[in-house]
């Protein structure tokens, strides 16, 4: 049985004959990477023993052996990243096998056209992340005194006996949570929306919990954008200019890349 085909991504063929592929260690910690030109585009691989990754092999490494996990994984997003600087490249998810060569150029040599096309978009652009997050308790207080649901519900009860009152009290937290998180969302798509003018691409993602960010404020918006790289600095601009003028009301903006453009290549 021969070896198989590790698959970090994809590059046009003309790019690699200009600026040559730096020497790199492979998955395996000891072949190296290298390049298999397919036509007009150029896979970079590494060979892996068919005997010690096998599928089984790799499930139980990938669920059980963290530290393993960890280092692999770091592997591939730091080649990634490094031949996202260099290329235009079409990156691929971790442990993307193929049973030998053949099989490799097979599918390339399948999804020609659909390649060209994501590498026409990809090329000159850049993928960035954001991250909103709120700090409930400041927004709470902003809302509290700025809805206007809020305050016909607040005159509503002024004019009930203390009874019903403390019933009715309740209610009203209710309502302040249930309009904290509906301006929470207006205000986060508003952003979105806004930043359209600067983006080629924008991609709503699942917000991560506490457990995953580590931060005691909730995210309330996550989002990536394909960006031209002569819009970038405008647009890092304005969210320095949302995150100066919404801080005092509990908004906090993340921004992180460029990163290889995952979201918006679609060869798999």
């Amino acid at each position: 049985m021969g070896d198989l085909i590790y698959l970090y991504g994809l590059i046009p063929t003309q790019e690699v004959i200009t600026k040559e592929l730096p020497p790199k260690i492979a998955f395996d910690g000891i072949g190296d990477i290298y390049t298999i030109p397919i036509e007009k585009t150029t896979a970079v691989v590494c060979k892996l023993s068919s005997k010690q990754y096998t599928e089984e092999n790799m499930k139980e490494k990938i669920h059980h052996d963290i530290d393993w996990l960890q280092e692999k994984a770091f592997h591939h997003h730091e080649t990634v990243m490094e031949l996202s600087k260099m290329y235009t490249v079409i990156p691929l998810k971790f442990c993307t096998l193929y049973k030998n060569e053949e099989s490799l150029l097979q599918t390339v040599k399948s999804n020609e056209e659909k390649m060209e096309r994501v590498f026409r978009l990809l090329k000159g652009n850049e993928e960035w992340n954001l991250k909103i997050f709120c700090d409930d308790h400041l927004l709470r207080n902003v809302v509290n005194q700025n809805n206007s649901a809020i305050e016909e519900k607040k005159e509503e009860i002024s004019h009930l006996s203390k009874g019903k009152q403390f019933f009715e009290k309740k209610k009203l937290d209710r309502l302040i949570d249930q309009e904290m998180e509906a301006e929470k969302q207006r205000i986060s798509e508003l952003i979105h929306s806004q930043l359209e003018e600067f983006v080629i691409h924008g991609s709503v993602k699942w917000n991560w919990n506490k457990d995953v960010t580590g931060r005691k404020e909730n995210m309330n918006w996550n989002s990536v954008y394909l960006i031209s790289a002569d819009k970038v600095e405008a647009f890092l601009e304005k969210i320095q200019k949302y995150e100066k003028e919404m801080s005092k009301m509990g908004w906090q903006f993340e921004t992180t890349g460029p990163w290889p453009a995952y979201h918006f290549s679609s060869f798999s």
